[in-house]
């Protein structure tokens, strides 16, 4: 019965040594992983410490400036307006009874007819 003992505790300790054996390679592989991606993260760090450093350069507006004028027959650029923005009437908001039963029949949008009339150059529409 003693060699039955001490053949299972034999067992169990090899058993042991080489689950403690695979999980040591196995830590010793995921800390070589790691290592590598820290090295890549850095790489793609740099890089992209690069990339804005080129964005900068190039957005220059001495550059775009001269760029502008370069190119001003073939773009047609021009400054911004103030009359070229919409303005909040314009904004087709929906409709809360809409939000609350979209099954519900729904009237025409009359902010977004005048819109539409106002961008195509008629005279917008009253209210229905």
């Amino acid at each position: 019965m003693r060699s039955l003992i001490y053949l299972a505790t034999a067992l169990c300790v090899m058993g042991l040594a080489f689950w403690a054996y695979r999980v040591n390679y196995d830590t010793q592989d995921k800390r070589d992983e790691l290592r590598a991606l820290d090295r890549e993260i850095a790489s793609l760090n740099e890089g992209l410490g690069v990339l804005h450093a080129e964005w900068a350069y190039l957005n220059r507006p001495d550059r775009l400036r001269e760029l502008v004028n370069l190119n001003f027959t073939d773009l047609e650029l021009l400054p911004l307006q103030a009359d070229q923005f919409a303005t909040v009437s314009e904004i087709p908001y929906p409709n809360p009874v809409e939000m609350a039963d979209p099954d519900a029949p729904q009237e025409p949008d009359v902010l977004a007819q005048n819109g539409q009339a106002a961008k195509n150059g008629q005279a917008p529409k009253e209210g229905l």
